[in-house]
């Protein structure tokens, strides 16, 4: 049997990885600055987090949510706490889209309203709404399409009052910062006018924090620079440093119905003990703030280079991204290929950096030179 031939691939096996590095099949050693799409956020095999995931699987990997779990609670006391929403509810699943999928239905079955605002240029997941609220149609299916969506420009209040005042959206759904979309940052004033606007007009207001979200911004949630609570947050990628998890955080204005929601695998025993190790490593070490400095230094000393190619660098801690005037293709292999160094991409122009949260000064440094080396060729 072959695999299912959806990804291309770069001609390298990833074996081993520990802290901001890993090591491929043939033994090269690379700086991480990718994470695996921001999913590797106290780093590599962290010797805390081996520890419980080890222990626990001695104990027992998984039974079902007919039981109960004390895991669950214990992590959400800490999440509680670690994020500022103590108040919330917590509802855990395994994917970043099936937690915009549970949103998105949790929404509608609060309000009962259909349609949904989005917006351009956003990445939502690959299920059948999440897929649909994604602002790119080459990957919405024609039996995605049946749900209606309306996709605004970022930071344009008066687009959403003129679809929210016509009083059949159920939800309004918004990245914390847009990763795929390349590093867009939505203002601050915008992230406030939104949070009115849906209060006004009886809108679910849903944050996508899944890439944004976990310390990853300089805050535990990026949208927490403009000081709202929106009533849905969802989560997913550095909340289990690689084990599949995700989760809703669920405000108490909302009422659970027994069947509204379900998952087999979600908040099972590994990814609980996985999950509570990270938030406890980023305490221990204070990763959020180590995000926020980390990230500024690498913004500032990538302003300050005088590289004609370069057209504007944005983010916010250790999600940045670097928009060129130009194809990055040959800057992203080069670093990948001679530097040894991984980076993703947004678009065609942007190269995005999204490292551990441990990322240290002396490996910001490390690529800041190679970085400069390459464009200077």
């Amino acid at each position: 049997m072959n695999l299912f031939d959806v990804y291309p691939l770069f001609d390298i096996e990833i074996v081993k990885g520990e802290g901001c590095y890993v090591w491929d099949s043939e033994g090269n050693k690379y700086l991480d600055l990718y994470g695996g799409h921001a999913v590797i956020s106290i780093g590599h095999s962290h010797p805390d987090y081996v520890k419980a995931i080890t222990e626990q699987i001695q104990k027992l990997g998984f039974y079902s949510n007919s039981v109960i779990n004390s895991l669950q609670q214990r992590f959400a006391d800490k999440l509680g706490k670690a994020s500022g929403y103590d108040d919330y509810s917590l509802f855990l699943v395994n994917t970043g889209a099936e937690a915009n999928e549970n949103a998105l239905k949790l929404a509608s079955f609060h309000n009962g309203k259909k349609r949904i605002v989005s917006f351009k240029h956003s990445f939502h997941g690959r299920t059948s709404a999440a897929v649909r609220v994604t602002d790119n149609p080459k990957i919405i299916a024609p039996v995605n399409e049946s749900l209606p969506v309306t996709y605004l420009q970022l930071n344009d209040s008066a687009s959403v009052e003129e679809e929210l005042k016509k009083d059949d959206v159920s939800s309004v759904i918004i990245e914390g910062i847009q990763g795929i979309g390349g590093i867009q940052l939505p203002d601050n004033n915008f992230f406030k006018d939104l949070r009115l606007l849906c209060t006004k007009y009886k809108t679910v207001l849903i944050l996508d924090e899944i890439q944004s979200g976990y310390g990853r911004s300089g805050k535990f949630f990026a949208h927490q620079y403009a000081d709202i609570k929106p009533d849905i947050i969802t989560i997913a990628k550095g909340i289990a440093n690689g084990f599949p998890m995700s989760g809703m955080l669920i405000n108490p204005l909302f009422t659970p119905v027994y069947g509204m929601l379900g998952t087999t695998f979600g908040g099972n025993h590994l990814a609980c003990a996985a999950a509570i190790s990270v938030l406890e490593i980023m305490k221990k070490e204070n990763l959020v703030e180590n995000a926020k400095n980390i990230g500024k230094y690498l913004m500032n000393e990538i302003n300050s280079l005088s590289a004609n190619s370069i057209k504007e660098v944005r983010g916010r801690g250790l999600m940045i991204g670097v928009e060129f005037h130009d194809s990055i293709k040959e800057i992203r292999n080069k670093l990948l290929f001679e530097e040894k160094i991984f980076t993703g991409i947004a678009g065609v122009n942007t190269i995005r950096l999204l490292p551990p949260l441990c990322l240290s000064k002396d490996d910001a440094d490390k690529f800041l030179s190679k970085f400069i080396k390459i464009l200077k060729r």
